[in-house]
């Protein structure tokens, strides 16, 4: 039997899900029912105000909070009834994040940054390098490869960081301002590298963001408003 006709499965996909904390003697909900898939190959921004529940969808999407209702699909995986090292597992393997500041550890290379987590991962040392060396180079940093993280420039640093978290091949990027300390014309080039990124590897990618002309470039755009994602 042909398969040509079954559907592509989301790289994420959030389930009626909810979150709240305890705010004195009641509680404070946050997400009321979040619906949102990410396909392979697509970018979507996020792009919503400041206690607006941005930061607890992607930290409930990246596995680093449970929600308390709903299921988080990474893949066609549910992952609410994971242990934490199943979490953790799945973090490592198929999330890769991108923060609004690099985080690099100054004391090693660009190429050295790179290949970390696939060290963690179990990937020899040559393999790492050659897989590192390609990606910082399809970024733009063939050049740059033995630089440490104070010898590159603030947009270098980003690209380092990105490469960084697709090193591990992983089916998701997620990313929480990743140009918001760029100026623009960096801004607009590490963005556009991104891009050619998550189209080459076929990522689906989830943006924060609070740039509108970058957010305009993207293929979807959602905000959350009371409780709940809503396209825009």
């Amino acid at each position: 039997m042909s398969q040509t006709n079954v559907p592509p499965t989301p790289a994420l996909f959030l389930s009626q899900v909810r979150r709240h904390y305890r705010q004195g003697q009641g509680m404070l909900e946050i997400l009321r029912g979040i619906d949102v898939a990410v396909w392979p190959g697509e970018i979507v921004a996020l792009v919503a105000p400041s206690g607006s529940g941005k930061s607890t969808l992607l930290h409930c999407a990246g596995l680093l909070e449970r929600p308390d209702a709903g299921e988080v699909y990474i893949g066609a995986q549910p992952t609410v009834g994971l242990d934490d090292a199943g979490r953790t597992r799945l973090r490592r393997l198929e999330i890769g994040f991108v923060y609004q500041f690099h985080h690099l550890l100054p004391e090693f290379s660009a190429i050295e940054n790179v290949c970390l987590p696939q060290l963690i991962r179990g990937l020899d040392s040559r393999m790492a390098k050659q897989r590192a060396a390609e990606l910082l180079s399809f970024l733009g940093l063939a050049e740059r490869l033995d630089h440490r993280p104070a010898e590159l420039s603030g947009g270098e640093q980003q690209r380092v960081a990105i490469a960084r978290a697709v090193a591990n091949a992983p089916r998701l990027l997620l990313a929480d301002e990743p140009t918001g300390n760029l100026d623009p014309k960096t801004a607009d080039h590490v963005f556009a590298t991104l891009v050619a990124l998550v189209r080459a590897s076929r990522l689906g990618a989830l943006i924060a963001t609070h740039n509108l002309d970058l957010a305009a470039r993207m293929d979807r755009r959602i905000t959350i408003r009371d409780g709940l994602a809503v396209p825009i």
